[in-house]
């Protein structure tokens, strides 16, 4: 028989974005009786997030503490012509220790697992099982929205945890590795070293189109391992494959994104485009955004949505130079020679990228990204930015 739950404030999504405003409202307002919905079962699913330091604010740190499972002093990038060492933090968290710690911080009954959503409005939510949750407010943070709604390329990557007993060599991330052949756009790897044996790689793409030849991918993962010299244990697959792709967003329609599934829902994450427009990260908004929710004294479900939509509108009236950067990479840069253009910026000052990365450039920055000869055809560049404007 159905069941009607009841409850202050019901969190859609068990994911990232989610996640973190039921810790943070845990861990701020643990007067409220919150409830997070989610379709699988564990939170966060299978993924693992990382960011740079500067990309939290340090008031907010608390909130990712508990979270992070590896933390490195410095990362690398490498390409054809250019390689450095960036002597700034770079933090990993794998969703197994996101689902345990958001379980710890909650009461039993507040995770919801397993159950799928049919709907949900301002103050209700209808599951496919036929219960129902009651609440004061909602927020739906289940992903993306309609994508379509936006012009967009994509950052689409296979990454797989290897095992390599021999070990490895790395002693801290590589952030971008472009020194191997270019396929379908921008190509790297990424390399994330969990201890001395276990290292995460990743082969990341900058292309047109979202579709992923997983086999493909993997067996260049396969190919990167042996010009390393990396022999890996049999059965390495099975410690964890992530697949995945992210948008780049060149353009698009803010209002209709934000509409879709409910004009007057609240929403959190992708879902209310809370991305950076050129990397497709959501971790720095998604902190922000489930600070500002504990910290808010009105959780109703029109004092919840229309925070969440201010706070995803001006971040989208702000960004507007990383989309304009986007275009460039997209439509005046051959797509074999992408690699170029980060190849040029990774040539800057480490601040000046720190702040790019949190989507936080200041107009000296700005100005300093465009400055110079562009790696970029000058008619199709000035082209792409005239229709813009």
């Amino acid at each position: 028989m159905p069941v009607t739950h009841e409850c202050d404030l019901a969190i859609v999504g068990g994911g990232l974005a989610g996640g973190l405003i039921a810790l943070a409202l845990a861990a701020r307002r643990p007067d409220l009786d919150v409830r997070i919905v989610d379709s699988g079962d564990s939170l966060g699913g299978n993924h693992i997030w990382s960011f740079f330091d500067a990309d939290v604010a340090k008031d907010d740190r608390w909130l990712l503490s508990p979270l992070v499972c590896h933390a490195w002093p410095a990362y690398d990038v490498s390409f054809p012509a250019h390689a450095r060492t960036i002597n700034q933090p770079y933090y990993s968290i794998e969703s197994e220790r996101f689902d345990e710690v958001v379980r710890k911080a909650l009461p039993a009954e507040a995770i919801m697992p397993g159950r799928k959503v049919l709907a949900c409005s301002p103050t209700a939510v209808v599951l496919a099982d036929g219960d129902r949750i009651e609440a004061k407010g909602v927020i739906d943070a289940r992903g993306a929205g309609d994508l379509s709604m936006l012009d967009v390329g994509w950052q689409k990557f296979v990454g797989r945890t290897l095992d390599i007993p021999a070990g490895h060599g790395i002693d801290r991330p590589t952030v971008m590795d472009a020194t191997v052949a270019q396929h379908d756009g921008y190509r790297f790897v990424y390399l994330l070293p969990f201890s001395p044996t276990r290292l995460f790689v990743e082969d990341t793409y900058y292309s047109d189109g979202p579709s992923l030849n997983v086999r493909a991918l993997n067996h260049r993962i396969d190919v990167y391992a042996t010009a390393r010299g990396w022999e890996v244990a049999t059965g390495a697959n099975d410690l964890r494959e992530e697949r995945g792709a992210l948008p780049v967003v060149i353009g698009g329609d803010f209002e209709g994104y934000w509409r879709w599934g409910g004009a007057k829902v609240a929403k959190a994450g992708a879902r209310a485009g809370l991305f950076h427009p050129t990397t497709g990260y959501s971790l720095p908004d998604a902190v922000r955004l489930a600070v500002r929710i504990a910290q808010a004294s009105d959780l109703s479900g029109e004092g919840l949505h229309d925070l969440t939509y201010d706070y995803a509108r001006e971040r989208w009236e702000e960004r507007r130079f990383y989309r304009m950067l986007d275009a460039m990479l997209f439509r005046a840069a051959d797509p074999d020679a992408r690699y170029k253009v980060l190849e040029r910026f990774y040539r800057l000052h480490p601040n000046l990228i720190a702040r790019f990365y949190a989507a936080r450039s200041t107009t000296k920055d700005k100005l300093r990204v465009l400055s110079g000869r562009p790696p970029v055809p000058l008619f199709r560049a000035l082209r792409v930015i005239r229709n813009l404007s």
